[in-house]
């Protein structure tokens, strides 16, 4: 029996309305749960990506990059293991101001987990960190101790490590 293992779905698309709900109901006809999902534009001008995690087989990764090749607007999919990617996240906190200046404990946190502080006012200061999930969670709970008044985590962002011959394709669809 095949292994289930995090991949990383990369798709090229062009920017259409209702794309999302179409890729989004292929995973859930397989009842597939997405992990993250990112959006945005990709190295060229028009075409956008999608940046997806699952887990699931590579059986079952190759079937359903192959039925995201069959919407219109997919240009090209594909899917990697971790193994094969770089990939971060980014998150963000809000915390108490006082807090920063009344406990000597999370600004130890911050120095040791590396986070960047974004802004302070006196209310409230935000906290900003990229890195891999495990970090981000590992802050959160550090944190949660003191309070959090809001929390956000991005999706995963990531780039291959092997060269991809798609910006040759994307430069030829682009230019159609």
């Amino acid at each position: 029996m095949e292994d289930i293992k995090s991949f990383t779905i990369s798709i090229y698309t062009e920017n259409n309305i209702g794309l999302l709900n179409r890729i989004s109901a292929i995973f859930q006809r397989r009842h597939i749960n997405i992990e993250s999902l990112t959006t945005s534009q990709s190295e060229i001008d028009g075409v956008n990506r999608f940046v997806i995690v699952v887990n699931m087989t590579e059986t079952n990764a190759g079937k359903i990059v192959k039925q995201i090749e069959k919407q219109v607007e997919t240009i090209r999919a594909y899917y990697h293991t971790e193994e094969e990617t770089i990939f971060t996240e980014s998150c963000m906190f809000k915390i108490k101001s006082e807090l920063l200046f009344d406990e000597p404990q999370i600004q130890n946190i911050i120095k040791e987990s590396y986070a960047r502080i974004v802004t302070v006012n006196k209310d409230f200061f935000v906290l900003e960190k990229s890195g891999r999930r495990n970090e981000i969670e590992s802050l959160r709970r550090d944190l949660n101790i003191f309070g959090i008044m809001q929390f956000v985590r991005s999706g995963r962002i990531a780039v291959t490590k092997d060269e991809m011959k798609i910006t040759e394709l994307l430069t030829a669809f682009n230019n159609q």
